[in-house]
């Protein structure tokens, strides 16, 4: 973690979950770092409790579907600090329900935050990076962009793209001295689920599925994201047991089809009988 000494970091959706833990662990190993969210009141309360224990950090209010406040940040960055060693693209939304019982404005909020949110965040650091002639982009996709997640439809369409994105730019990058990494964690144990959008599904049903003996902290996650980065791993997919799954998926993918047609059956068994229309 020496390699992080004295780096110029920044997160977006720095303030809460696993951005939040890659923030303070970036902050614990010596880098700069810019926690950047929409709820700028969060990342200020997350940036002054990194300098209260002795790190550095800046909290700067991020939308990630816009192209523009992107760019901006990532200029101001580099007009204040003359570098960015590292990009995060963190941010992140979910649906969970049904395709049939969604609609089009969610699943493009879905798109435009996960997805384009990611593509803006890399491609404004990317032209930076070229500049300075080095730099790490660093996209947070999901074990829901390597293997198929029925329920979550919207949220894994973005997080496949993620994935195919992120490996692509690697190859066109590789010779120009900027590196392009994609880190696929399992479940993480986040408050994200209380913010969700449901499709025809009660929030508790799902939350009482999850797997949470299962679940890894977002501290855990973050130094084993830190860890993959800083051994420049292509695809960085952790815990184990989300290994050994794409493995088999990919060897045996028919195996997966029973068990997520049972879940899609038990929520709709307990979803109220509703359809969503708009």
């Amino acid at each position: 973690m020496q390699k992080l000494a004295n780096c110029v970091a920044l997160v977006t959706g720095g303030a809460s979950g696993l951005g939040r833990a890659l923030c303070e662990q970036l902050a614990a190993d010596g880098a700069l770092t810019i926690v950047s969210d929409i709820n700028i009141a969060k990342a200020r309360e997350v940036a002054a409790a990194i300098r209260q224990c002795g790190g550095r950090a800046e909290a700067v209010l991020l939308d990630v579907s816009s192209e523009a406040e992107v760019r901006q940040v990532v200029g101001s960055v580099m007009a204040s600090h003359g570098r960015l060693d590292f990009m995060f693209n963190n941010a992140g939304v979910a649906i969970v329900g049904e395709l049939r019982d969604g609609n089009v404005a969610d699943f493009r909020r879905v798109v435009d935050v996960n997805l384009f949110g990611v593509v803006h965040g890399t491609m404004a650091a990317y032209d930076a990076m070229l500049r300075q002639g080095f730099g790490h982009i660093v996209n947070i996709s999901s074990m829901t962009g390597l293997m198929p997640t029925p329920i979550l439809t919207a949220y894994s369409t973005t997080k496949w793209a993620i994935v195919g994105f992120s490996t692509s730019l690697r190859a066109e990058a590789t010779t120009l001295g900027v590196k392009v990494s994609v880190a696929c964690p399992g479940l993480v144990r986040t408050d994200m689920g209380e913010h969700n959008v449901y499709w025809n599904v009660r929030k508790e049903d799902h939350l009482a599925q999850l797997p949470w003996c299962w679940m890894i902290g977002p501290d855990q996650a973050a130094r084993a994201i830190l860890h993959g980065v800083l051994r420049n791993q292509e695809i960085i997919v952790f815990p184990f047991s989300v290994r050994v799954g794409w493995w088999i998926h990919r060897a045996c993918p028919w195996i997966f089809a029973p068990p997520d047609a049972r879940n899609v059956k038990a929520l709709s068994c307990l979803a109220p009988q509703t359809m969503n229309l708009s």
